[in-house]
């Protein structure tokens, strides 16, 4: 059975329960969802945004509770906490301000025949929505702003940890005057979400998690011919090929990999690919910098058990560690790895935590190929000097996302996404409004 539960990881103490829904609340929630679809569709896309830009206002006038929240559910520091509400704010306001643009339709010129023809974008039905634990709030409002803009119903599942905020997510959407059933909240069991799959009046699904629950999803999505998007994993690569300030670019890495949440991002950047002719003065500024790293909780004791049981893996297949400390509960110390083999484990693993894997590059080419030696393609991170080559290598690597000379360089109008095991389909921008639509063809002869 599924617990929702919040268990501050700071201290390990258990602080709140929610109850399980039971089938028969499932099957209402569903019920309710699809009986809002024509009310919440059938409103003229600038009210529907009105209501969405409301969203957006209600996560800044509560952003200190929402912060509070986060903290306490997965241990993320109230500063990142507040910027990642600050973030959530900006994608619904980035969806109602380009709410009628993004959804106009698109005429299309005819090549032979008279008459006209018309691309409409037109919403699909009842979404559900399986959400992580890393970014409570981030994470729902990149899958709920684009699709509630289009006119579609949600069903949101977030994570066991994350009772609070789903309650308070939802609550937001109600006292924003969204019609009920626009956004239902549930607390349901992995075994409900196959069954919630299955329902006919299921039009897609989103999940941003592990791979192990994707393929599952995907596998019951595609039982049932229901569109789906994934977001995985990665082990985004961030390849340092020259720099006119080796210090920059080494706070750059450290916040690459720390991403404002104790390493647990997807796309924080796991791996750092440097020259050889940059590599030892890299290698010991970014250590350095890595080790000073001020600590912060994993999202729990048994997530740091399991970062412990990877880097000792590592080690034991020949890697180095160099670390700040050991663990306690759920704090585990940033450390650094080197010296890890191809034939290793490790090399083609996720660490979700505060530990990076250094790594030395003859060249451009074998730095691509590092970079590109991995199950995953989310994101990545180039770092040179020379615009010519940083575009070069940005064509060659196997991502989704390539950020060169920047970190943290994301944005509501950028879409977000991978390829190969870190999953398929966009968030945000354009692509993300365009994901669950019936892109309708109205063609006119006469």
């Amino acid at each position: 059975m599924t617990e929702y539960a919040v268990t501050d990881p700071r201290t390990g103490q258990r602080l709140r329960t929610f109850a399980t829904a039971t089938d028969d609340q499932i099957v209402a929630a569903v019920h309710t969802a699809h009986a809002a679809g024509a009310t919440w569709a059938g409103q003229a896309v600038a009210d529907r945004a009105r209501l969405i830009r409301r969203v957006a206002e209600l996560h800044q006038e509560r952003r200190d509770r929402l912060a509070a929240i986060m903290t306490r559910e997965m241990g993320k520091p109230v500063g990142h906490a507040l910027e990642e509400i600050d973030f959530s704010a900006a994608i619904y306001g980035y969806y109602a301000d380009n709410a009628e643009t993004l959804l106009a339709d698109e005429p299309i010129p005819v090549l032979a025949g008279e008459g006209s023809a018309v691309l409409q974008r037109r919403p699909l039905g009842v979404l559900l929505g399986i959400m992580p634990w890393n970014y409570p709030s981030y994470q729902v409002a990149r899958f709920a702003a684009p699709n509630l803009t289009a006119g579609n119903t949600i069903l949101l599942k977030h994570a066991p940890q994350c009772p609070e905020s789903a309650a308070a997510i939802e609550e937001i959407f109600r006292d924003a005057g969204l019609p009920e059933g626009a956004y239902v909240n549930i607390y349901a069991t992995n075994e409900q979400i196959q069954d919630v799959i299955a329902d006919p009046r299921i039009q897609g699904i989103s999940l941003t998690g592990s791979e192990r629950a994707g393929s599952a999803v995907a596998e019951a999505a595609g039982r049932h011919l229901k569109k789906v998007v994934l977001e995985l994993g990665g082990s985004d690569p961030f390849i340092v090929l020259s720099s006119d300030d080796l210090d920059a670019t080494a706070d750059a890495a450290v916040a690459a990999r720390m991403m404002d949440n104790a390493g647990q991002a997807c796309n924080a950047a796991k791996r750092m690919i440097v020259h050889e002719d940059l590599y030892d003065e890299f290698a010991d500024k970014f250590t350095k910098k890595m080790l000073a790293t001020a600590a912060a909780p994993l999202s729990s004791a048994a997530a740091a058990e399991r970062l412990q049981q990877q880097v000792a893996s590592a080690v034991a297949e020949g890697a180095t560690l160099v670390s700040a400390g050991k663990r306690e509960g759920a704090y585990y110390p940033p450390g650094v790895l080197t010296g890890i083999r191809r034939e290793s484990a490790a090399f083609r693993q996720e660490l979700f935590g505060p530990v990076a894997m250094l790594f030395k590059a003859r060249d451009e080419d074998e730095a691509v190929e590092v970079a590109n030696d991995t199950p995953y393609g989310l994101g990545s991170y180039v770092f040179t000097t020379e615009a010519e080559q940083a575009q070069r290598v940005a064509g060659r690597l196997d991502t989704g996302m390539v950020f060169i000379n920047g970190v943290g360089a994301e944005g509501p109008e950028l879409p977000f996404g991978g390829v190969k095991r870190s999953g398929f389909g966009r968030e945000l921008g354009r692509p993300a409004i365009d994901e669950f639509i019936n892109k309708k063809l109205v063609r006119t002869v006469r």
